[in-house]
């Protein structure tokens, strides 16, 4: 096999590991979305997902709190034994488990833990597979391909509220499965895993114990409908489920970078793959999130109930807009219209023509499905809107797409 080439004339090769390795395409969008605000153009960013809150101003000054008393050095590379007990408590509670503090790794963010259980439970090169969801937070398929396992999509359907079919879930899995991933309220349709979904999930591994259950659960307090469910709690199902969360998506701490998964066999594993990527979490950031998880919890509600108001207000009007439709997703703050009819009306080929189309004419960013994996096969074309953003940006942007859409079909 020929090496792989080098990126620049004189350089050594790099390895297959290391060109194959994908990336997050909001991060993409979103920078060429930067340059043209640099360059004066006027756009509406919905490509980002964060919260556009600040963080709780008592989080804040746990933070300085922290500094000041010289809390500026490594702690234990599962987290300081105050936030794991804290996080124990509070994710038990909120799945109806016991968890316990020696259960809870801490990691800087929750995003590290895809790769972590990935690597922990396949072997590069040998044919084990990771079902994951199509669409799909884009580092689920790059950390798969980049751990040297083998991909296997499940997807997402529009007519079940983007949940999967059991059904093709029991086909996709085979004797070399090692790991599904689930994702619940999910990136990006916003769809959500409902208890009858769940408990078909857990019937079907019931039958199929070698697999382990990545269940990504960043959102679970974002969930407008109904109370949050976890699949760690279906029978069965506790002491093979890696339970992801953590605190960016609560309480709008994306960029403290902190994180946190409970599963009592991987923990010790997890451990080391901190000591030897990470050695620890920002401490700092620690003290912050046991705050965030201990402290009023005034703001995060808030938070949550302006994003179902601006997911109310999204939907409402995307659904208004010739040749768009859009169901409205029960949890997250992401929207994902379908844009098939949108595109025809256009003369846009793709989603993702539709997508630069937008941005360049009519100032509004998204991002397109095939930023979220391989189109799911007989449902059209779909783009994501990030709602964490203000009502008058909600309006404007729509405004601005019902228009493009007028104009463009005129041509």
């Amino acid at each position: 096999m020929n090496a792989p080439h080098s990126p620049h004339v004189g350089t050594p090769p790099l390895s297959r590991r290391a060109e194959a390795l994908g990336t997050e395409n909001a991060f993409v969008v979103l920078a060429e979305v930067n340059a043209l605000l640099r360059d004066g153009k006027d756009i509406v960013s919905f490509c980002i997902g964060q919260p556009d809150f600040p963080t709780p101003p008592n989080v804040q000054d746990a933070a300085i709190a922290a500094i000041r008393a010289g809390r500026h050095g490594y702690t234990p590379s599962a987290g300081i034994e105050e936030l794991r007990v804290a996080v124990a408590g509070d994710m038990g509670a909120r799945r109806g488990l016991a968890i316990e503090p020696d259960e809870i790794v801490v990691g800087a963010g929750a995003k590290p833990f895809i790769a972590y259980a990935i690597a922990s439970v396949t072997d590069y090169g040998v044919g084990d597979e990771v079902i994951y969801p199509v669409p799909g937070f884009p580092i689920y398929e790059s950390q798969i391909v980049a751990n040297g396992a083998v991909p296997v999509p499940i997807y997402l359907r529009e007519a079940r509220d983007f949940a999967f079919d059991p059904a093709e879930l029991e086909a996709a899995i085979t004797p070399q499965t090692r790991l599904l991933i689930l994702n619940t309220p999910h990136n990006p349709t916003g769809g959500i895993l409902r208890a009858q979904d769940l408990d078909a999930i857990a019937a079907i591994l019931a039958r199929h114990p070698h697999v382990w259950v990545y269940a990504d659960e960043i959102y679970s307090r974002l969930a407008y409908d109904g109370a949050f469910e976890s699949i760690a709690s279906r029978p069965g199902m506790r002491e093979r489920t890696i339970i992801s969360d953590g605190a960016s998506k609560t309480w709008a701490m994306t960029g403290w970078r902190i994180g946190w998964c409970a599963n009592r066999a991987l923990a010790p594993l997890f451990t080391r793959w901190i000591t030897n990527t990470d050695s620890c979490a920002s401490q700092i950031s620690q003290w912050a999130a046991l705050e965030a998880v201990c402290g009023p919890q005034d703001m995060a509600e808030a938070m949550r109930m302006k994003f179902r108001e601006r997911r109310d207000l999204i939907v409402k009007l995307l659904n208004k807009v010739p040749g768009v439709t859009c169901r409205t997703p029960g949890g997250a703050f992401y929207a994902w219209p379908n844009v098939t009819e949108a595109c025809a009306l256009t003369g846009c080929a793709d989603s993702e023509a539709f997508r630069k189309r937008l941005l360049h004419e009519a100032g509004i960013a998204v991002l397109a499905d095939i930023h979220f994996g391989r189109r799911v096969p007989g449902d059209g074309q779909h783009i994501r809107f990030s709602y964490a953003t203000s009502n008058d940006a909600i309006e404007e942007g729509v405004v601005r797409l019902a228009e493009f859409i007028a104009v463009a079909s005129r041509r």
